[in-house]
């Protein structure tokens, strides 16, 4: 389908007009999330990187209904550091806002990748890894989530066909009441899809497989431990055995994961290995910036 810039021009102005109001994500870069009074911004196919941000932040504000922000700005700053550290390796090293990362002040073990660049990790998932490279480690994974765009793909396919349909009606090209209220109809189940994808039923095997593979590949590239994903899904698996809510209800075993990645590190032998001595002082380094940001 041929983009349509009358999308852009209406989701700008449900952004900035008097039924909308903004929370903020409070990250280093305070970057502002956006929720719509009476519905939130979506995105099917046809949006542009920079209408998939938008709809990225309604995500992120619909889950802070649920969740309050962790706002340690140290912790949060640390956290920050690392996720665009992992991010610039991935296949997209830049969206259309950048990547933002921010903490939920939850005990549960939990990680969350809105379309754009938006990511939470909760602190009880934060206080289960013991070094910078698990951490990195479950950035990386979300991160490929955000580049395979997971949870654009998550939308109903009908909500696609239903948009098309809106955008070429005259009561869409006219502004009227009508056109616009379908457009925000459809955006408001865009985003119900992709939250309910990400926070209540999960993503596909393949899906999180795949997001594994591409967190492998990004760690290696960015100068961490690739090993760390094993030893994050081994902590997964312990946890699993007592805990069948959230996290683990929604994502594939860890004993599944973990085979898989066996099955990738036979197939793709890593390159450029670094020098050992060098690695050591790298991981020194990390293991310092860990016990500095989190006191441990």
């Amino acid at each position: 389908m041929k983009k349509i810039t009358l999308i852009s021009t209406m989701l700008f102005f449900m952004l900035f007009s008097s039924c909308m109001e903004a929370v903020k994500v409070t990250t280093k870069y305070a970057v502002p999330a956006i929720a719509v009074t009476e519905g939130a911004i979506k995105a099917t196919e046809v949006l542009d990187e920079r209408e998939e941000y938008y709809l990225g932040r309604s995500v992120g504000v619909n889950i802070l209904k649920s969740y309050k922000l962790y706002t340690n700005p140290k912790h949060t700053e640390y956290v920050d550091l690392v996720g665009n550290s992992v991010a610039m390796h991935s296949d997209n090293p830049e969206t259309y806002g950048g990547y933002h990362f921010a903490i939920l002040d939850s005990k549960e073990i939990n990680a969350f990748a809105c379309p754009g660049g938006i990511i939470f990790i909760t602190k009880g998932l934060l206080d289960m890894l013991k070094t910078e490279d698990e951490l990195a480690a479950v950035l990386a994974h979300e991160v490929s989530h955000v580049n395979n765009k997971d949870g654009m793909n998550s939308v109903q396919t009908s909500r696609w066909t239903q948009l098309a349909a809106i955008l070429g009606s005259a009561a869409a090209r006219t502004y009227g009441s009508e056109g616009f209220g379908k457009i925000v109809g459809v955006f408001e189940n865009s985003v119900n899809d992709i939250v309910s994808t990400i926070v209540v039923n999960g993503y596909s095997k393949d899906q999180e497989f795949a997001a594994d593979g591409m967190a492998v590949r990004i760690l290696g590239a960015s100068g961490y431990d690739s090993g760390a994903i094993k030893r994050v899904l081994a902590a997964y698996g312990e946890r699993e055995k007592s805990d069948h809510q959230g996290f683990f209800k929604t994502h594939p075993g860890a004993a599944g994961r973990m085979k898989r990645l066996e099955m990738l590190a036979q197939e793709d032998k890593p390159e450029n290995a670094t020098d050992g001595r060098v690695a050591a002082q790298a991981f020194d380094s990390r293991k310092k910036r860990f016990e500095d940001a989190f006191g441990r």
